[in-house]
């Protein structure tokens, strides 16, 4: 129907001149409006998309499912490389739009009417709040595409000029005070600012919490001393906590370290019986520690940690007493992860782009897996767990290439395929509005649509 009337239109040019180019003109607008129409439609669906996590089937977030480009071997010629030939960063910022459109409805019915257009929403939704979206969605009405940007960028501008100078005044209000009282009691008082008040509250209720776990079980007596109210719990976590700072050491070493595996060996058994803890070993044969004391695990998850730890082997006697305790190795040497890191520069999962990763093992050493190149690669932590707690697996093959399967035995593609279903017709939308040549005075709209 649309290229009847493009035709028709073209036609009549020659034949009725300016009238003609009008109508043509006219008809540009409308599949214009009619376009806007369908990118809400669009968005629509995108957030739908999400909010079912379709895309999580090895994708970061839905905008790396919308981009699917190839992150390590090419394709066969021929092959799809994108899934909607869209940039990353614009795969982000529609479904940054289409999730902030479901709070602004005045916002949703003007591009779902065709009256805005994308750029316009894209820019509007910076800022835009269920408060102030009648005044931008007018705004946005009335002036074009570029006016709307300016305008949300000196906007943005004078917010962070704003939260600037509030931060600047939280910092130079904040301050903590401490003096002992008549009765003798130590008495705290201060104001913090909001990211370390967090941090405080964040460990103060850990601390409570840790102290009623640890007197939950004691019957609690009708005497008004054998009674604890939650503010004094409070002051009991406080005290939990100083005395936590004052003995453990601040400079825990490196994250290389973060876990170790520590193998409690019988030492009148060959030390090759030895070599890992496994899922059915009992806790004196494999146990797995981590920090400072033993903490129970999963035997999937114990074996993640183990894939990329510090090993030490402790030796004990018929009567458990320890004998001796082995110098502490990596289970990765810091040769071969070199390599590793020089050969997989990153997450092979597909479809994923994670730098910080983990060595993990092909074969588990548990399972006599050799600690080799060829044993080896490099995915994120998601990945890592995905891979073990998560039911996914990989297979290397003669090749060097790799192949990820999902729990039902699915493989996971590289690039996935692109999407073969029919295009939906366009709803019907209205006739743009047209902007009439008043310049844009930046500085009077701020001042305007920011009045509260």
């Amino acid at each position: 129907m649309l290229d009847t009337a493009r035709d028709h239109a073209l036609t009549s040019t020659s034949v009725h001149g300016s009238d003609a180019t009008h109508e043509l003109g006219e008809a540009i607008a409308e599949l214009a409006a009619r376009l806007h129409a369908a990118t809400y439609e669009l968005l629509v669906m995108l957030r739908e998309f999400d909010a079912r996590s379709c895309w999580n089937n090895g994708f970061l977030s839905c905008a790396y499912w919308l981009h699917s480009t190839p992150t390590r071997t090419p394709r066969a010629s021929g092959a799809p490389a994108w899934r909607t030939s869209i940039d990353l960063g614009a795969c982000r910022e529609k479904v940054r739009v289409a999730k902030a459109l479901a709070t602004l409805p005045l916002t949703s019915a003007a591009m779902q009417q065709g009256a805005i257009s994308y750029a316009k929403v894209r820019a509007v939704t910076r800022v835009a709040t269920p408060g102030n979206e009648r005044r931008l969605v007018d705004l946005a009405l009335a002036g074009t595409a570029s006016q709307v940007e300016r305008f949300v960028r000196a906007w943005r501008r004078v917010d962070r000029a704003q939260a600037a100078t509030q931060a600047t005044a939280q910092h130079l209000g904040r301050h903590l005070s401490t003096w002992v009282d008549d009765d003798g009691m130590v008495v705290i008082r201060g104001r913090l600012t909001p990211e370390i008040g967090a941090v405080v509250q964040r460990a103060l209720e850990a601390a409570a919490d840790h102290l009623f776990r640890a007197t939950s079980g004691a019957p609690a007596g009708p005497a008004l001393c054998e009674q604890v109210t939650a503010g004094q719990r409070r002051a009991d976590a406080l005290g939990l906590l100083a005395e936590a700072a004052l003995t453990a050491d601040l400079d825990r070493g490196s994250s290389g370290d973060r876990y170790q595996v520590v193998l409690h060996v019988d030492a009148d058994e060959p030390r090759a019986t030895h070599a890992a803890p496994t899922a059915t070993s009992t806790p004196f044969d494999g146990v797995l520690e981590t920090d400072s004391g033993a903490t129970y695990v999963s035997a999937e998850t114990s074996r993640r940690l183990a894939c990329d730890a510090s090993v030490i082997e402790m030796r004990h006697d018929a009567t458990g007493a320890v004998l001796d305790v082995g110098r502490k190795t990596r289970t990765v040497p810091s040769s071969i992860r070199r390599a590793l890191i020089a050969r997989d520069r990153g997450c092979r999962f597909p479809g994923c782009t994670a730098r910080r990763c983990d060595a993990h093992h092909v074969n588990h050493w548990a399972d006599g897996g050799a600690t080799s190149l060829e044993n080896l690669l490099l995915v994120c932590r998601r990945h890592h767990r995905a891979l073990h707690e998560g039911g996914f697996s990989v297979v290397r093959h003669e090749d060097g290439t790799v192949t990820f399967c999902r729990p039902n035995g699915g493989v996971v593609q590289e690039v996935p395929d692109v999407a073969r279903t029919p295009l939906l017709p366009l709803p019907p939308a209205g006739r743009l509005p047209v902007w009439d040549g008043t310049p844009l005075n930046l500085a009077w709209a701020i001042d305007v649509l920011r009045r509260p």
